[in-house]
């Protein structure tokens, strides 16, 4: 050995194996009944949830019970509003972000829902931003079935 730099990065000198790979997924995943029904509601301007055995609602819905692994028994209808349970502001918006001045992210307990969504705020000021504080939804107007449906919540009194 020489003695480079390189080779004090690597003490034993074995060159690590390189390999060029593609990972590809090149089928579609269907969203089966559970979360192919919340996207479906989100069309619609709907939001469904889950109820699981034990009888909580769980927005967005999932497929089995966290807490049991018990498969959910129904889709329920739970509001567009809800409050704010904690945020988190994002001063300097990113291009992948889904507003493109500050914003908060907030996890908002839905009404009828025993569980929060994640979600974007639109509120305009970190300062009027605040726990507690009722949202509800502003819909996109034209939605295919994504999440982006909702464009994001913006507080009730902001009309």
């Amino acid at each position: 050995m020489d003695g480079s730099k390189s080779e004090s990065r690597n003490p034993g000198g074995v060159r690590p194996l390189v390999a060029d790979y593609l990972l590809e997924f090149t089928y579609k995943r269907s969203l089966g009944p559970v979360i192919g029904n919340f996207f479906s509601g989100l069309r619609e301007q709907l939001i469904y949830g889950a109820r699981t055995p034990s009888g909580r609602v769980i927005v967005p819905p999932t497929e089995y019970d966290p807490d049991t692994g018990e498969a959910v028994v129904e889709h329920v209808l739970v509001g567009d509003a809800g409050r704010v349970e904690t945020w988190s502001w994002v001063a300097a918006p990113l291009a992948c972000h889904p507003l493109p001045h500050p914003f908060a992210w907030a996890l908002i307990r839905l009404d009828g829902a025993d569980t929060s969504l994640f979600h974007a705020v639109d509120i305009g000021a970190r300062e009027s931003m605040k726990t507690g504080m009722r949202v509800k939804a502003r819909w996109r107007a034209e939605r295919i079935g994504t999440i982006r449906d909702l464009e994001c919540f913006v507080p009730e009194w902001f009309r």
